[in-house]
């Protein structure tokens, strides 16, 4: 890593002040919401997330109505996101298990939302990030690629990435670096024509990778 502290500092400063309502786009009412939503939300677009959670989540608002629906109703409403038939069994089996372990509650513990199915590193972190307030860095493929690409980190997979900004961004700042982090990566570090020439950390940036 070649930036010392202060110009750590400096690029999530710029990034916060470049994306001030940069936060978790997922349209949700509740940390159950949340959890579905984001496990709905691997490999797809948060919009199209956002588009069939409406009606999803108004049918089946909380873990016990999820858990008593039946798969083919629930796939046929996400049918338009990708992997739907898996995720639609995914998210009711978590439901069934949120019921019957936890009284219909989403665990506030990291080892206990592994557990559920369709919960992986990534979506557990987002959700105590998000859902309950922790300082947690959530690596998608946008904070990979904006992370290891300006030199914050050199990492060739996501957990090295993760455990790496871990040890160089401030602990405070975690959760809203990785939303600055996913915002620059939506709309300016693009992964193939990065807007380098508009892009506010330009003159700080290593420009690896491209």
């Amino acid at each position: 890593m070649s930036f010392c502290q202060s110009e750590v500092n400096e690029i999530l400063d710029k990034l916060e002040e470049r994306y001030p309502d940069a936060d978790c786009a997922l349209e949700h009412g509740s940390v159950f919401q949340l959890l579905v939503a984001v496990v709905l939300s691997a490999q797809t677009t948060d919009k199209s997330v956002n588009v069939v959670t409406k009606d999803l989540f108004a049918k089946y608002p909380d873990a016990y109505a999820l858990a008593e629906a039946s798969q083919e109703d629930v796939a046929e409403m996400i049918k338009r996101i990708g992997m739907y038939k898996t995720k639609s069994k995914n998210i009711l089996a978590l439901a069934k298990m949120l019921v019957e372990k936890y009284d219909g509650q989403v665990p506030e513990d990291y080892d206990r939302l592994i557990e559920l199915p369709g919960v992986g590193r990534k979506t557990a972190n987002v959700v105590l990030a998000v859902g309950f307030g922790h300082q947690r860095i959530a690596v998608d493929t946008h904070v990979f690629r904006v992370t290891n690409r300006i030199g914050l980190v050199e990492e060739k997979d996501v957990l090295k990435t993760e455990l790496a900004l871990m040890k160089i961004l401030p602990e405070n700042r975690w959760s809203r670096a990785h939303h600055s982090f996913i915002f620059h990566g939506r709309y300016c570090c693009h992964a193939r024509k990065p807007e380098c020439e508009s892009c506010v950390i330009g003159y700080i940036c290593e420009k690896k990778g491209l």
